[in-house]
């Protein structure tokens, strides 16, 4: 959405280069020698103070170390955005494109529509979060598997030009998914195994490897009644403890999730957040995982 915004009020001739950033330790935020561009943007992401970032996006609660700086970075810059009541960054791109700079975004409104359903959790239940039977939840599974720079700049041209659905079954996309079908099973298999709850919390401890396929809601949908979720898992580089509240437990969510994160220098969302911990700490990701389970069964 981003490239569409600059297409449409910059230059036909830009070029665009799209680098990948996960939230891991040694990524806290955006390495000065990555903003070499004519204009440098950071969408999705935690904000970086640099003279180099002439566009900012982010609609994550936690995307600034302090009020302060978030009043004092927006006030800076007439190209930084940031609001924490959105759901996706997506809509949020699109939504400021259209109101504040007169860009049309109707012809990717499919787009945004699932990228805030998929972003907030917006399915009717559990069961349908963890569904892939749909080619644009295979997209997804794809994109959150390969997300990086040889995907983005293969792949965000297609977005741009295809629809949504021709780009979900091209045979491209789908050579990709199929790998992840197969261990999307295996995935969900080692999470039943692993998962235990105690009092309203869902709690799975894997750090031996990564998960081959992903497994987002799988914790809700094998325990659809428990409103909380924690999750110590091993990364490529890091182990990522993943915080959420389940919507569809029918429950009141009682904790503010982001906060939590960040004490242990994390951050994300009101009803979901992660910290990640450097890979020989394995000692401490389980400290941490275990007191963000006693606090959220209290």
């Amino acid at each position: 959405m981003f490239t569409h915004l600059r297409r449409r009020t910059g230059q036909a001739s830009y070029k665009f280069r799209y680098l990948s950033c996960g939230y891991g330790p040694n990524l806290q935020t955006i390495p000065e020698k990555w903003l070499g561009g004519d204009e440098n943007a950071i969408v999705d992401f935690r904000y970086t103070e640099s003279k180099r970032v002439t566009w900012y996006f982010d609609h994550h609660v936690t995307a600034f170390a302090s009020e302060e700086q978030r009043t004092s970075a927006l006030a800076s810059n007439e190209h930084y955005f940031h609001d924490g009541a959105y759901g996706s960054c997506t809509k949020l791109i699109a939504d400021v494109g259209r109101t504040r700079f007169g860009v049309d975004f109707e012809r990717y409104a499919e787009l945004v529509r699932w990228a805030d359903i998929i972003d907030t959790a917006s399915f009717p239940s559990a069961a349908a979060a963890i569904d892939r039977t749909s080619p644009v939840m295979q997209l997804a599974a794809v994109i959150e598997q390969h997300g990086d720079q040889q995907l983005y700049d293969r792949v965000v041209p297609m977005m741009l030009e295809r629809s949504l659905d021709d780009l979900a079954t091209s045979d491209d996309i789908q050579a990709l998914w199929a790998p992840i079908a197969t261990a999307s099973e295996e995935t969900h298999q080692r999470i039943e195994r692993a998962l235990t709850v105690t009092g309203s919390v869902s709690y799975v401890e894997l750090p031996d490897r990564p998960l081959r396929g992903g497994g987002k809601f799988v914790a809700y949908a094998l325990a659809p009644e428990t409103p909380y979720s924690v999750a110590l898992l091993r990364m490529k580089q890091h182990f990522k403890i993943s915080v959420g509240y389940n919507p569809w437990s029918k429950q009141e969510r009682r904790h503010e999730i982001a906060a939590i994160c960040k004490r242990f220098g994390g951050g994300g969302h009101p009803a979901v957040g992660a910290i990640s911990v450097p890979i020989d700490r394995l000692d401490d990701a389980r400290r941490i995982a275990r007191e963000i389970v006693a606090e959220l069964s209290q």
